[in-house]
Parts: structure tokens; sequence; C-alpha cells
């Protein structure tokens, strides 16, 4: 995840907000090979950063802001929904007929979801929070994103219980996932 250690949660969220912003626009322009990646890049950005709101931020807003079980809950379902479409259609593959059209769906609940905590989660956090306790968890949450899974996994609940509990194993099998993935694509034709 791209960030200094200087930024605060809710400037590295943005940073990551806008680099999911940029994939969508990457995978809808894209063919191929390079839609592909594009999409498995998306894929691994969402699982990761949606793992960690759900373990540091979601909680902390729940606890802080003005209306914040009604926010959080909101969210959480948003997440929900994504993670169930965002599974289906890796499984699908960037190369059936259906995947443009589910994909823009899925893009246009992402930038949804995205505005919604611009606008109603990130501004609570920063006026009930300090701005050393913001920046502590950011720490937390690139410390969450380390050990997060890389794709989505919808029957893992939403809760940060369950992704504190089922994340790490998770995490471990995706990442092992991704490095054969890798290495198979760089050692094509050995």
């Amino acid at each position: 995840m791209a960030g200094s250690k200087d930024q605060d949660v809710i400037e590295l969220l943005l940073v990551q907000h806008e680099q999911i912003r940029a994939l969508i626009t990457q995978v809808r322009t894209e063919t191929g090979d390079v839609k592909r990646e594009k999409f498995e890049d998306l894929v691994r950005l969402l699982a990761v950063h949606e793992t960690a709101e759900e373990e540091v931020v979601h909680p902390k807003a729940r606890r802080k802001i003005a209306n914040g079980e009604r926010v959080v809950d909101a969210r959480l379902n948003e997440e929900s929904q994504a993670k169930d479409e965002l599974s289906e259609l890796y499984d699908l593959g960037v190369d059936h007929s259906e995947f443009d059209t589910r994909f823009a769906a899925l893009a246009d609940a992402v930038e949804k979801h995205a505005s919604h905590e611009e606008s109603e989660e990130f501004p609570g956090l920063r006026q009930a929070m300090t701005a050393d306790q913001l920046q502590k968890m950011a720490g937390a949450v690139r410390a969450a994103e380390a050990v997060a899974p890389t794709r989505p996994h919808p029957a893992a609940g939403e809760s940060a219980a369950a992704q504190m509990l089922l994340g790490p194993p998770v995490a471990v099998f995706d990442r092992v996932r991704d490095a054969v993935r890798d290495w198979g694509k760089t050692n094509k034709g050995s």
C-alpha cells in the first residue's frame, strides 16, 4: 500500500480510494492480459483495504462519530454486497461475456461506497479524534493490511472479530496462491 508514515488514517484511505478509482478506470479501458492484471490488482487492493477498514476504522467510527451505528452498518452492508460481486467476478474472469456489464455495476457501487465514507465517516473521525490518534490509526491500518487476505471472502463476514480470527490464515493461503500465480507468469516457457 502506498503512503508515508506521516499520513493520518484518513489521508491514507483517501490515497487508496484514488488508487481504487484509477484501477477501475484501467479495468474498464484495457483488454486481454493487461485487463486481467489490473483486475487482479484491484481485487487485491479492495480486499486488503476493506479488511483493514473492518478491523480498525469502522469499529472506531461506530463509537466516535455521530450516528456511528447507522453509518457503519450501512458501510458494512455495502462492503458485504461488493465482496459477493467481486468474488463472483473473479471466478467469472475478465473474458466472460457478462464481465464488463457486471463490473460496471460493481464499479458504481464501489464509488458510492467510497463517497459515503468520505462524506459521512471520515469527517466524523477527523472531528472526534486528535491528529496523533489519526496518525496512530494509520499505523494500525497498515498492520492490518499486511496480514489481510488478498481476495474477497464473503463467508468470512464483516465484523472486526471475524476478520481478525479468519483473516490471517486466509491471508496466508491467498498470498501463497498469489506467489505461485506470479511465479507462473514470470516463468512461462521455462
